[in-house]
């Protein structure tokens, strides 16, 4: 089997580009271990905390023992099933703050500033309820919809905000990241909008692209030209080959191990793992990057919130209401309200995000407070905590060695802290005054640092936004992996259009981002003129220089 394109991983990046290409007349071939999206658990809302859990949707992924975490080892879930991790993922739209992509430009990826990415943001969405047509889109194919916010806590956070003395801002996705508004998130008709029901089912229906079905163990190369990609599928190895060029779409996780089998990484590393080098690239698998947060939980003074539902027929009602409905409880993830806010005076633009829930429960699912209670999750954005992807050996099978080297840099606690001061001031406001009855986490006896640090270590979670680890740069720049044109640096035929490019982590979730680099990277891939640079300008708080908020 052959195509012009042979791309690896049917999730957020390569289903956009899969459907661009198969746009222009490209045949295409996507290549995916995991299955089909159908059912329930994926394309309910509701029901976002389930298919992470389930080995049928999830890699399984772990991280080595964290040493700066007493060696705990957290999970690390990515999508292995149509869709990727767009079909697990907890549904929250966030494009990243205009000044991320600013950022990258200083790191050597010349062409992906703001002006130049906000067009392709534009082309993708089709957003219900945004700012309006300067700064969103509204006839992508990525469906952008906000909750009905009914439950009063979601007001009550925002504002909270506006009373300890926070902006709010009616679309963080517009010009104004900065403040306390409504949440956005791939939901449409009450379903989960991911890449695959976006993208990637449309452009199978053109007849242009084609998914195979199989593992992928290695970039198959002659020479240094990329011809194919090597999968095993029902028990066989066969190689479906390129005509153009191969694109890896991966994950920032399973890119990396990609590259380093097909003998693109680090030699040394290959060498020890028996892999011919075909280009020592030191930057493969290093600049690991992900955001932490906590869960801030509070136990409410009125029976309002979802533990209501947080039994068997509570369940049972939520489903079968939605099955039948496509509305109620379950048509939403109930991230309806949020805010992005900066840690102190000097810094330019928000370094804290925030995501309110109506309930107070671990993101998997896993554990839940004995009753009604709420919750915000809060985390740093701009971590400068580095780690690496690394091969456990030469056989594909084995999963790769993932260490983020989580909070090892000083000013993660210093910043965590920050967080937890800071939003025990916005739920002591008048506004939470009818709902907060106690502090649950970290509750009574975490104040001094030391406690908050001890606080920490025990409870800090991945938000599971892995990223950066074949990041882009310029040609003469030792660590970059890829050029701005997602080409793999040292080879021919081989790019990368993922997160795994990301020069830093963006601000919020990664979702957004990844699918505007799989948009971007087709325009780069088919010779095409960029779409024109907006001139538009994001709002940066005036006071910012001398004032928090």
């Amino acid at each position: 089997m052959h195509a012009d394109y042979v791309i690896v991983g049917a999730g957020s990046g390569g289903s956009a580009l899969a459907y661009r290409l198969a746009e222009a007349g490209k045949r295409v071939v996507v290549i995916e271990h995991g299955g089909s999206d159908a059912g329930p658990f994926i394309q309910m809302p509701g029901a976002l905390s389930y298919p992470m859990n389930m080995g049928i949707y999830d890699w399984g992924f772990a991280t080595e023992p964290e040493p700066h975490l007493g060696g705990r080892v957290l999970a690390t879930p990515r999508g292995k099933v149509i869709g990727g991790s767009s079909s697990i993922n907890g549904m929250v739209y966030v494009r990243g703050h205009a000044k991320d992509y600013d950022t990258w430009v200083e790191m050597g990826a010349d062409g992906w500033g703001y002006a130049d990415v906000l067009p392709y943001f534009k082309r993708m969405e089709h957003s219900h309820g945004g700012s309006g047509p300067e700064f969103r889109g509204s006839d992508g194919p990525l469906h952008i919809t906000r909750g009905s916010r009914e439950n009063p806590l979601f007001d009550a956070f925002i504002e909270a905000g506006r009373q300890a003395g926070y902006p709010v801002t009616q679309d963080y996705n517009g010009q104004q990241q900065e403040g306390f508004g409504p949440f956005e998130a791939t939901i449409y008709k009450g379903r989960r909008w991911s890449a695959a029901n976006a993208y990637l089912k449309p452009a199978m229906a053109g007849g242009n692209v084609h998914i195979v079905r199989g593992f992928a163990r290695k970039v198959v190369m002659e020479g240094t030209r990329a011809v194919g990609v090597e999968i095993e599928a029902r028990g066989a190895i066969q190689v479906i080959r390129a005509k153009a060029e191969v694109i890896l779409a991966a994950s920032s996780i399973n890119t990396p191990k990609l590259l380093m089998l097909s003998g693109i990484g680090p030699g040394e590393h290959l060498r020890e793992h028996g892999i011919k080098v075909v280009a020592d690239r030191k930057g493969v698998g290093a600049n690991l990057q992900d955001h932490l947060e906590i869960y801030m939980q509070f136990s409410a003074s009125q029976p309002i919130t979802l533990f209501k539902y947080w039994n068997l027929w509570g369940k049972a009602w939520v489903g079968a209401q939605w099955l039948l409905t496509g509305k109620g409880l379950g048509a939403s993830n109930q991230f309806e309200a949020c805010a992005f806010i900066r840690s102190k005076a000097g810094v330019e633009y928000p370094d804290i995000q925030y995501h309110f829930l109506p309930i107070a429960v671990r993101y998997d699912g896993k554990a839940v407070a004995a009753g009604h209670g709420f919750q915000a999750h809060v985390g740093p954005m701009r971590s400068k905590s580095r780690g690496s992807v690394t091969l456990r050996s030469g056989n594909p099978a084995d999963a790769p060695v993932i260490r983020f080297n989580y909070m090892s840099d000083p000013s993660d606690w210093e910043d965590f802290r920050r967080c937890i001061r800071l939003t025990r001031e916005i739920f002591g406001q008048d506004a939470f005054k009818p709902y907060v009855k106690d502090e649950l986490q970290p509750g009574p006896g975490h104040e001094t640092d030391a406690q908050l640090d001890d606080f920490l270590r025990e409870h800090v979670e991945s938000a599971y936004h892995p990223c950066g680890t074949a990041r882009m740069g310029r040609a003469s720049d030792p660590m970059a992996v890829v050029d701005p044109a997602c080409r793999v640096i040292g080879v021919e035929g081989l790019r990368v259009a993922d997160s795994s490019i990301f020069p830093q982590v963006t601000n919020g979730n990664l979702n957004a981002p990844s699918i505007m680099v799989g948009e971007k990277a087709a325009d780069l891939i088919l010779g095409r003129t960029p779409l024109p640079a907006s001139n538009l300008e994001p709002w940066i708080n005036p006071n910012w220089p001398v004032s928090q908020r």
